[in-house]
């Protein structure tokens, strides 16, 4: 792991660190080429069980680094074509459909601004959790751009068609108090408790039967996307399958027993 990202794994839970926090943690390629490795990795590793992704200091993610686009505008006409460009881009941003759909909780712990792309990588996780003074916004029309990795996607579902909008064309800030009310967050908490709220959030993901979890998602996505014959449909293959495990079986147990079940992600 590069030292622009780091990672960590404890009892279950993988935390990956973007590590910029002089330049408020903004996207490089070794960034996003060790979350694109990471990310595919964590999600099939059955010694984890919920992805955490953070930002180093107080920010979560800046988004793309501004400073190099400014570069790349001076050379316009040089490099590569506008189809490498488009499929080098679209490759970057399987980063979020990573974190939307492997099948394990994904938590973004929010300890500052996030804005551009790093909102929508935040968007793409399962749940937010994020400090009382963090800011968050789309921000890509105050510098002409029409935004990526699935913000327009993720903030439809989220807070509505007409908001979406507007915080996509206005790029507005958004205090963390506000995010929460409308469902962009799902905690928030002063910076001072983040570090132990986003730990025992995460490790209350870790506790939790992770295969059930996993097929969950599965429903959840095809309701968002399919129809309600589709989601049926899903939802009738995967109670099937979650019948038959070991998780089922011993929470079963433990119910006629009268005591609390003991997740094994089995």
């Amino acid at each position: 792991m590069n030292q622009e990202l780091i990672e960590t794994i404890d009892n279950g839970v993988a935390t990956l660190t973007m590590n910029r926090p002089d330049a408020r943690n903004a996207l490089t390629a070794d960034m996003m080429t060790g979350l694109l490795a990471a990310l595919p990795r964590l999600a099939v590793d059955p010694a984890v069980r919920v992805v955490v992704l953070t930002g180093a200091g107080r920010a979560f993610c800046a988004g793309g680094d501004v400073k190099g686009f400014a570069k790349r505008s001076d050379n316009a006409g040089a490099g590569p074509s506008f189809d490498h460009r488009v499929n080098d881009l679209r490759a970057r941003m399987e980063v979020s459909r990573w974190l939307h759909e492997m099948p394990k909780p994904t938590l973004a712990v929010i300890p500052g601004p996030a804005a551009g792309a790093g909102l929508s990588m935040a968007l793409a996780c399962d749940m937010r959790i994020a400090s009382d003074d963090a800011k968050l916004t789309t921000a890509f029309s105050k510098v002409g751009l029409s935004g990526d990795f699935g913000g327009s996607y993720f903030l439809n579902h989220l807070v509505g068609a007409a908001r979406a909008r507007e915080m996509y064309f206005t790029g507005s800030l958004i205090r963390a108090d506000d995010a929460l009310k409308i469902g962009m967050l799902n905690r928030v908490v002063p910076y001072e408790q983040l570090a132990k709220a986003a730990h025992d959030y995460a490790h209350e993901l870790a506790s939790l039967p992770t295969i059930a979890v996993g097929y969950m998602k599965k429903n959840l996505n095809t309701a968002l996307r399919g129809s309600l014959s589709d989601t049926l449909d899903a939802e009738a293959i995967h109670m099937i399958r979650t019948f038959e495990t070991d998780d089922h079986k011993g929470a079963a147990k433990a119910f006629v027993e009268k005591r609390q079940p003991q997740f094994k992600g089995c």
